[in-house]
C-alpha cells in the first residue's frame, strides 16, 4: 500500500511579507505563522508536538477565565502552563474587570507567558453574558481602557483577538484596532466571522482587510477557515494580513506550519509527511499527556483525540478500536509498535476537516 498523500499541493507564488522578520513588541517571532487556541484542544503537550515538527510562529493556550487565575484554580494552572521548549506563547485571557485582568497578566507573565492575549472574540454565551469575549466589541471606551491598563501591567507583547463585530449592522473591529494600536497593542488576531455568525457561514476575508487598512504600522493576523495551505496563502493573498492563525488546520495536519515555512523560501510546500512522521506526532503527543497529566487523565484525554490520527495515518480497524478504548500507557506502546510494523491501510491524506465540537442552535442558548 503506498503511503503517498493522496493529493498535491499547488500554491500561488508566497507575498514577500512572509520571509520578512516579525517582532511583537520587542519578542521575535520565529515565523507568520500562529497555532490557534481551540478549547480542549490546543494543550502544553499538543503544542510541544507541533513545535518539534518545525515552521511555528507563535501558539496561544486555551482561552483562560482572569478572574479563574486569581483564585488559583487548578483547572487555570492547567490550561496556561508553558515551559521553556514552549515559545513564544501566548496566554489567552477573559474578563472585563480591569483589575482583573490586569493582575492575571501580571500572574501570567511570572509563570513563563511571553505575551498576552485578550480574547474579545469569543461568542459562547457564559463568556458574553459576563461582559467578557465578543460583549467587549460592543463598547470601545471600555474596551480600549481595559486593554491600555493591561499594557501598562505588563512588559511583554499585549495582543487582542477579536471578531469584526457584533453583528453585520456593527462592524466594530476597524475602529477598535485604531484605537488599540493607540495604547500600545502589539497586535490584533482578527476572527474574519461576527459574534452574530458564531461558527457558521464562511470567513469574510473582505472585513479582515478592511481592519489592515484602518491602522498605520499594527500588525494583523488573519484567522478562520484557515483549513489548508492554500486557505493560507489566501488570506495574506486577499487580505494584506501580517500573519495567519491556523486552528482546525492545524489539528488535521500538524505538519501546515512546517509546509508553510518551506513555501514562504521555497515557493512549495515540500514533501509530504510520512507515515513514520505521522505516527512519530502521536507518540509524543500522547507521552507528553502522560508526563503532564498522568497516565490515568493522560489516556481519558487522548480518546477524543485519536480520530485525528486515525483520518491521518490510517491504521487497522482493529488497532484504531484498541486505541479509542485506551485504558494504558502498556497499551498504547503494543498498539503503535504494530501500527508502525503493519503500515497504513488506505492512502495517507494531505489534510482533513477535523470534527471539533462547536455551539449550535439559537445563540441565546449557548
Amino acid at each position: 500500500m503506498s503511503t503517498e498523500a493522496t493529493t498535491t499541493v499547488h500554491l500561488p507564488a508566497p507575498p514577500p511579507i512572509v520571509r520578512e522578520p516579525l517582532v511583537f513588541g520587542r519578542l521575535p517571532i520565529p515565523s507568520r505563522f500562529f497555532l490557534a487556541p481551540l478549547a480542549g484542544y490546543t494543550s502544553l503537550a499538543y503544542r510541544l508536538a507541533v513545535r518539534e515538527n518545525g515552521g511555528l510562529g507563535l501558539a496561544t493556550t486555551d482561552l483562560v477565565n482572569a478572574r479563574s487565575i486569581l483564585e488559583r484554580r487548578p483547572r487555570s494552572f492547567e490550561l496556561s502552563e508553558t515551559c521553556p521548549d514552549d515559545q513564544p506563547m501566548a496566554v489567552q485571557l477573559y474578563g472585563h474587570v480591569v483589575d482583573e485582568m490586569r493582575e492575571a497578566a501580571r500572574r501570567v507573565v511570572e509563570q513563563g507567558a511571553s505575551a498576552v492575549d485578550i480574547n474579545m472574540g469569543c461568542p459562547v454565551r457564559k463568556v458574553v453574558k459576563s461582559g467578557g469575549g465578543s460583549a467587549l466589541m460592543c463598547d470601545a471606551v471600555s474596551a480600549a481602557r481595559l486593554v491600555e491598563a493591561v499594557v501598562a501591567a505588563v512588559d511583554v507583547p499585549v495582543t487582542v483577538k477579536m471578531r469584526l463585530g457584533w453583528d453585520d449592522a456593527t462592524p466594530t473591529a476597524p475602529g477598535l484596532a485604531r484605537e488599540f494600536e493607540k495604547v500600545g497593542v502589539a497586535a490584533v488576531i482578527v476572527h474574519g466571522r461576527t459574534r452574530a455568525q458564531g461558527f457558521k457561514g464562511s470567513v469574510n476575508r473582505d472585513g479582515i482587510r478592511a481592519v489592515v487598512e484602518a491602522v498605520d504600522r499594527l500588525p494583523v493576523v488573519g484567522n478562520g477557515d484557515i483549513r489548508t495551505l492554500s486557505d493560507a496563502a489566501r488570506m495574506f493573498l486577499e487580505t494584506g494580513c501580517a500573519a495567519v492563525s491556523i486552528g482546525r488546520g492545524a489539528l488535521g495536519n500538524p505538519f501546515i506550519f512546517r509546509q508553510l515555512a518551506h513555501w514562504s523560501n521555497h515557493g512549495h510546500p515540500g514533501p509530504e509527511p510520512s507515515f513514520e512522521e505521522r505516527v512519530d506526532v502521536m507518540d509524543r503527543h500522547f507521552r507528553r499527556l502522560v508526563s503532564l497529566r498522568g497516565e490515568r487523565m493522560a489516556c481519558l484525554q487522548f480518546r477524543k483525540l485519536i480520530k485525528w490520527y486515525n483520518y491521518a495515518i490510517r491504521p487497522p480497524k482493529a488497532l484504531y478500536h484498541r486505541l479509542i478504548n485506551l485504558p494504558s500507557l502498556t497499551v498504547f506502546e503494543e498498539a503503535v509498535a504494530e501500527i508502525r510494523e503493519h503500515g497504513p491501510t488506505a492512502p495517507l491524506p494531505s489534510h482533513f476537516e477535523p470534527r471539533v465540537p462547536v455551539p449550535s442552535g439559537p445563540m441565546d442558548k449557548w
